[in-house]
């Protein structure tokens, strides 16, 4: 039996016993998980191993602690996609203007018409590259924002939409450069991490680097498993599996951006800011960071008496939830929905309720704001069960709160 630490408040039991179901019945290796209710931190909660061998170990190694902070994934986009909207809030960037009028090298390939709004909605038709990246070429940042500003869109852009699953970070992260003169994570860290006083980065400073877990793929879990408490069953479409393995395919392609693939246990990857991937932070942190994009940012943290503030006034954070793209997905070979740069609910991305927007991250993590609940989301793990856009843990982890606040 692993043994879970935190904290839960008195009305979340539930959501404790269905974390610590998560290690013994789906799997899990070593996570965290945090929940703010209107402005309160209700439950804080982490355990298992934050470094095991590739394959899990029986016993861990180096415990997972309160501050151990955990690669993101996805779950990185909904950083970037805040970074770019609140510039658009302060007047700095307009989202219906040509990225190529803030990005002119953006315009080749018939691209000079693409608003940005359309790079946050995946609708731009950039999801994968003529040519994939070298490793090096996505460390250095220059080449890889290069590579998306000449690639011919795959699709008319606006005419349909795709999830860009790395191609999406190089392609708001050069727009947030190129408006702030200051690149993604710098801008993101001073102003929305340090503000708000989170564990969050785009690019990880070298003092933080002690504190971060390492990645591990596991397998999925058993197809009885899988059904968990609520009987829903996560096996993917025979047309989704055909996709991701066929390499000629817009969805292996799309995926498959870079070659080799990035290993994001590199500490020279989590040092660079890939704005789609590598963000890294704790599960409290990324639960603050929704909390507060609704307005009910944690008021007991910080100095006595503090009050952090909303980070998204009333437009913006219709911009950031509302619909943006609804239906086929052409990469993810089913139906999704999103705002501008965040996953709404919806049967691949379930969350709390309609209301419900946020990013999760390839393997398992997942944080989501719910403005009708008042609740921002946080889960971290670090083990890497396959799959997009969350798996049973995380869906575990809903029905327990759902239950809680019902």
């Amino acid at each position: 039996m692993v043994e879970i630490w935190g904290e839960t408040a008195e009305g979340y039991e539930p959501v404790r016993e269905a974390f610590a179901r998560n290690f013994s019945d789906y799997g899990e290796l070593g996570a965290a998980f945090a929940l703010y209710v209107r402005g309160r931190k209700t439950v804080d909660l982490w355990g298992g191993d934050a470094r095991p061998e590739v394959g899990g170990r029986p016993a861990p190694a180096v415990a997972w602690t309160a501050d151990t902070a955990q690669l993101l994934r996805s779950v990185t986009k909904g950083l970037t996609a805040a970074s770019a909207l609140l510039l658009a809030q302060r007047g700095q960037l307009d989202l219906d203007a040509p990225v190529a009028s803030y990005w002119p090298e953006f315009k080749a390939a018939g691209k000079e018409r693409v608003p940005v709004r359309w790079l946050l909605s995946h609708r731009a038709g950039l999801p994968a590259l003529d040519v994939p990246l070298r490793v090096e070429d996505v460390l250095a940042w220059e080449p890889a924002v290069a590579a998306v500003a000449a690639q011919a869109p795959a699709w008319e852009p606006g005419s349909a939409h795709g999830y860009h699953p790395y191609t999406f970070g190089w392609l708001v992260g050069e727009v947030v450069r190129r408006v702030s003169g200051r690149t993604v994570g710098r801008y993101f860290t001073e102003e929305i991490a340090r503000p708000l006083g989170l564990d969050l980065w785009i690019g990880l400073p070298a003092e933080a680097a002690p504190r971060v877990g390492r990645l591990v793929d596991l397998p999925a879990p058993a197809a009885a498993a899988q059904a968990g408490p609520s009987g829903l069953r996560l096996r993917p479409k025979q047309s989704v599996v055909d996709a991701y393995q066929d390499p000629a395919s817009l969805t292996a392609r799309a995926f498959a951006v870079v070659r080799p693939a990035l290993d994001l246990n590199d500490p020279a990857a989590q040092a660079a800011e890939i704005p789609g991937a590598n963000g890294i932070g704790t599960a409290r942190s990324v639960a603050r960071f929704y909390a507060a994009l609704i307005g009910v940012a944690d008021r007991h943290g910080g100095r006595p008496g503090e009050v952090l503030p909303a980070l998204f006034d009333e437009r913006t954070l219709a911009e950031a939830a509302g619909p943006a793209s609804d239906g086929p997905d052409r990469v993810l070979i089913v139906n999704s929905r999103f705002g501008h740069g965040f996953f709404r609910h919806g049967p691949t991305s379930p969350m709390s309720s309609p209301a419900a927007f946020g990013h999760p991250g390839r393997g398992g993590s997942l944080g989501f704001a719910d403005p009708e609940l008042g609740i921002g989301f946080g889960y971290v793990t670090n083990g890497m069960q396959p799959g997009v856009t969350g798996d049973i843990r995380s869906r575990n982890l809903i029905a327990a709160v759902r239950a809680c606040l019902t």
